[in-house]
């Protein structure tokens, strides 16, 4: 038995939700997603909650019970409140830049490396050491903020790189002469 996905999931005032067919809409005061629904689990949309249940009684409709009902609390959430990673830069010469639907990042490399903001996601670069990714899409927020990151990962010696907030890098010690 799954404990995650015997909770309903509730919907909250001002979202609306309904299943045409094997997709899942959300719609609510940021903006709609949608989700494709898995046979192997089965969904109900009552008066302010969503259920989801196993369709029956095999190990591969258990193991998807929690997943499912997890993304069905995601896509209400975003609806909802929205997602948001923060990135946190340090060296020396390392910064970033948002412009429009572009950001620019100099990370010690003999080019400038710039990436296209995907659709439905907003960046924000507060000062030149911070990167704000926000969005509705959970997956798409955490998609971008990991290909950022890719760019300079935290090294453990100085510390220097990309690294989401409140992550701990664990230091190592420099050669002993």
């Amino acid at each position: 038995m799954s404990r995650i996905g015997k909770k309903p999931v509730a919907i909250p005032s001002g979202v609306t939700a309904s299943i045409e067919g094997d997709t899942l809409s959300v719609k609510g005061p940021k903006g709609s997603l949608t989700m494709g629904l898995s046979d192997l689990v089965s969904y109900k949309v009552e008066d302010e909650t969503i259920a989801v249940t196993p369709a029956n009684d095999t190990k591969a409709a258990r193991s998807h019970w929690g997943m499912q009902r997890t993304l069905v609390s995601n896509l209400v959430e975003g609806v909802t409140q929205g997602y948001s990673k923060v990135l946190e830069i340090t060296g020396v010469g390392y910064r970033a830049q948002a412009s429009g639907k572009k950001l620019k990042l100099q990370l010690g490399y003999s080019h400038d490396v710039d990436l296209d903001v995907p659709e439905g996601l907003e960046v924000k670069t507060p000062d030149q050491t911070t990167v704000e990714i926000s969005g509705i899409d959970k997956q798409a927020v955490g998609q971008f903020a990991a290909e950022v990151r890719r760019w300079r990962k935290p090294e453990p010696y100085k510390g220097k790189g990309i690294k989401y907030r409140g992550e701990y890098i664990f230091r190592k010690e420099g050669k002993k002469k």
